[in-house]
């Protein structure tokens, strides 16, 4: 069973957990807040009558002694059954707000560091990448958009993956390679379905095309890397970017070079169901077997969904195959 505690933030606590008939955790390796969503009876057997709740009540949820949501109310849902539906997420929804910033030689850690300083939210272990990025110009951008943007660039600069999320009430950047979990899931273990997919739809680019202002002579300087073999295969399939200002000609040109190594590839994906594991969320790893594809082999979770109901748990997971 869930352990579920609404905090009022003026010192009273309420215990739930014997309220909710069923809820929903979500997370998302990229630019999205973690989310819960929660059902349960407003007019339960025992319920105190001063109980109450409403939107910014602080929701901490666990399961088997695993502290896995801590989060804010941001919506809420009544009908007339009695059945009411919170929806909050965690601290990674405050990024959605727009803001202007110049970062200058700046790691994507740094990056973090001082939005949250900004904005007021905490923060846990900041995980320090290689990659200094020399400048970072954003202007109305929400400042999700900003940190992901920064993660891009240490990823294609440090061959790393690096994975912001909320660990129960503080913003985290880890290595996703120091998150792999201890799970193997196949047919015969712990699946209950998948269906595969490959694609140029979405995230394939065959050109890659790299423009940036030149304030000497007001003109865009511009720096191409393609794949003609893959045109000829899939028809033109062009990435075009406004480059940061800061960054030199060897730097971009490099910059085009690594994109195109990137994302001159089919997306491979596969989504499988399987009994629960509380310790999976998105950004980590987990072993994937599945004989009818040919595929024994350790995959990225791109999002993942956990689902309970009375003393079921099963999770939906988005892989991703990273080579």
């Amino acid at each position: 069973m869930l352990q579920v505690w609404l905090d009022k933030k003026n010192g009273t606590v309420w215990d739930m957990s014997t309220l909710v008939t069923s809820a929903v955790w979500k997370t998302s390796r990229i630019g999205k807040a973690g989310c819960l969503d929660l059902t349960f009876v407003r007019s339960a057997l025992y319920q105190s009558k001063d109980f109450t709740f409403e939107n910014g009540d602080n929701l901490r949820v666990s399961k088997e002694g695993v502290d896995f949501f801590n989060g804010y109310v941001f919506t809420i849902d009544r009908s007339a059954d009695d059945t009411v539906r919170l929806l909050a997420y965690d601290q990674l929804r405050y990024l959605m707000a727009n803001e202007s910033y110049v970062f200058r030689d700046v790691t994507a850690a740094d990056v973090v560091r001082r939005i949250a300083d900004d904005f007021g939210l905490k923060t846990g272990a900041l995980a320090a990448s290689r990659h200094r990025i020399p400048l970072l110009l954003q202007d109305n951008k929400k400042l999700m958009d900003m940190i992901v943007r920064a993660l891009d660039l240490t990823l294609i600069a440090d061959k790393k993956i690096y994975v912001l999320y909320d660990d129960f009430g503080a913003l985290t950047l880890r290595d996703a390679e120091e998150m792999i979990f201890d799970l193997s899931i196949g047919e015969g273990s712990g699946m209950l379905g998948y269906s595969h997919s490959a694609s140029i739809d979405s995230e394939t680019y065959n050109r890659i095309k790299l423009v940036q202002n030149n304030k000497s002579n007001g003109r865009r300087d511009v720096y191409i890397a393609y794949d003609s073999n893959a045109i000829d295969r899939w028809g033109r399939l062009q990435l075009y970017q406004v480059a940061d200002e800061g960054m030199n000609r060897a730097q971009l040109e490099e910059l085009a070079v690594q994109l195109l190594r990137y994302r001159n590839r089919e997306s491979k994906t596969l989504k499988a169901d399987a009994l629960g594991d509380i310790r999976v969320r998105a950004g980590g790893y987990v072993k994937l077997r599945v004989d009818a594809l040919g595929i024994d082999e350790r995959m990225l979770v791109q999002e993942c969904s956990h689902e309970f109901r009375g003393d079921e748990h099963i999770m939906k997971l988005d892989l991703k195959v990273v080579d």
